[in-house]
């Protein structure tokens, strides 16, 4: 007996064929029937195939309009099919609609009343009226990636936690890596019908014009932005300009404090990463410095004691803080530490400056296989290595410091740790996970793509334009990241043991060999 149906929302209602004779007419009249007597008689039919069809369970509502098409199409209605398949759709799309509406009143209210866990997600992002606004579109946003781009499978990963697809709030890359070079030689430029600027003829000029950059860049990526050489390119502007140790710290001060006010969407600080090489790197050694736009005669080796200058400064000023003594948050400066880099007067100053505060990162390539030149560093979580774009690309070319990340997916270990029966069974999770992560990111690469040519993106597009010159395409260069987290708790989940015992270390080992092939 036919008496109760189940609602999209789990209440087990009463049963009205009456609705379903009303839809079905309702369908009928809109290509021009006009029979409620036929359109009962389908009704009648439908009930008798749900009463057969779902005899010993509570039918869904879904389930119930997918057997009013099934006696449509068969009884030769299929105008009044796609009728009613467009209503459904209809009134799907309504009950997303309000639905949204719904949530959104919530997520003010929550956001207002600090009881959402994502109001302090974000340790860059204050409480304020454009936190609210960012925390209103991200929601919305993130609600368009998994119900409108991702899969069906993607979307239940991610929502289970099988994976995390970071950065969803935003229909946007990932983090990206910049061309100093570029902008000194050509200016900010980039956007129709928005000012442009020539290439700087000064120092102060060419930082005010990398202040513009790093916060309207920032304004299309959802992560870090990054330049590297910082202290290498702008060393000749210095002897250019005829200036002293005193007015380059000021154009610095300007310059850190500039990047630390809270003017990026959401009442943020844009998040700035910038390499700074301390000695020249032998791949500009030899190369004519670029002042006005223009190559000069004297090559960046000749430059090495502006570039003293600069890194002098930019301790001193990172040690000071703001006019309370606070540290500044960004630019995070990483150093390239070579065989050169503590004989350089100016490496003690980098360690007072570390030994305060711990602000920079260092990345290190004494006794290494690598070379400054192979490595990008991006932000707190992600050093990318640019071998792998030649080994794919045939050099570099317009392309080395023009890279990133399109996105990053993290796969949940302790899950799987806690789900696996064995280690081939751990691999195999594992295995499926990656490739639902490798999938998201091929998803959102074609939708970057799409994006970008569309014009979402403007300077982006123009910045990588030399990228797309070469490979057609203008995230070419940047990378898809997959991360996981937890092997320490997976292993106590799978075997009962962490990571320093033997077995969890093998284990450990054997997972990750298993990934990276």
């Amino acid at each position: 007996m036919l008496t109760k149906i189940k609602k999209r929302d789990g209440q087990i209602v009463p049963f009205d064929q009456d609705k379903i004779t009303i839809a079905i007419f309702k369908a009928a009249k809109a290509v021009g029937g006009s029979d409620y007597g036929r359109a009962k008689y389908l009704s009648d039919q439908a009930v008798k195939l749900i009463k057969e069809n779902y005899a010993e369970k509570i039918p869904a509502v879904e389930e119930i309009q997918d057997v009013v098409e099934k006696v449509l199409i068969e009884n030769g209605h299929a105008k009044t099919a796609k009728a009613y398949i467009l209503y459904r759709k209809q009134r799907t799309e309504i009950r997303d609609f309000q639905s949204l509406m719904v949530n959104t009143g919530k997520m003010v209210q929550e956001y207002l009343e600090r009881h959402d866990w994502r109001v302090n997600e974000n340790s860059n992002m204050n409480y304020s009226l454009q936190g609210l606004n960012n925390h209103i579109i991200a929601g919305i946003t993130q609600k368009y990636w998994i119900e409108k781009i991702y899969p069906a499978e993607i979307r239940l990963a991610h929502e289970s936690g099988d994976i995390h697809i970071h950065d969803l709030g935003l229909l946007a890359p990932y983090c990206c890596g910049w061309s100093l070079e570029d902008l000194l030689a050509h200016g900010f430029r980039g956007a129709p019908q928005k000012v442009t600027s020539s290439p700087p003829k000064h120092f102060r000029t060419a930082l005010g014009q990398l202040i513009n950059f790093f916060y309207t860049l920032q304004g299309e990526a959802a992560g870090a932005q990054a330049i590297a050489n910082f202290d290498t390119y702008l060393a000749p502007f210095i002897r250019y300009d005829g200036i002293g140790y005193r007015e380059v710290r000021q154009a610095l001060q300007e310059f850190v404090f500039n990047l630390n006010v809270p003017t990026r969407v959401g009442f943020q600080t844009p998040f700035i990463n910038i390499t700074l090489d301390v000695t020249v790197p032998s791949t500009l050694a030899r190369q004519p410095v670029m002042v006005g736009g223009a190559p000069q005669s004297e090559t960046y080796s000749e430059f090495q004691q502006e570039m003293d200058l600069i890194n002098s400064a930019f301790c001193e000023v990172m040690m000071a803080g703001d006019a309370d003594g606070r540290i500044f948050t960004f630019p995070i400066p990483t150093y390239n530490v070579t065989e050169k880099f503590f004989s350089n007067p100016v490496a003690e100053k980098i360690m007072e400056m570390t030994a305060k505060y711990g602000i920079p990162y260092f990345a290190n390539f004494i006794n290494s296989d690598l070379s400054p030149d192979d490595v990008r560093s991006m932000c707190c979580r992600l050093r990318l290595d640019n071998r792998e774009l030649r080994r794919r690309g045939g050099g570099l070319f317009g392309a080395n410091p023009l890279t990133g990340s399109i996105g990053v997916v993290t796969i949940n270990l302790p899950r799987i740790g806690y789900k696996a029966n064995s280690l081939p069974d751990f691999l195999k999770r594992v295995e499926d996970m990656a490739v639902l992560a490798k999938d998201s990111l091929i998803t959102k690469r074609r939708v970057l793509e799409q994006l970008t040519l569309s014009g979402l993106y403007p300077y982006s597009r123009h910045f990588l334009r030399d990228v797309h010159s070469r490979f057609g395409q203008y995230w070419a260069n940047h990378f898809n990241t997959v991360g996981i987290i937890g092997m320490n708790e997976a292993l106590l989940n799978f075997l009962g043991k962490d990571i320093a015992t033997p077995e969890g270390t093998s284990a450990a080992n054997t997972i990750l060999e298993h990934l990276r092939a």
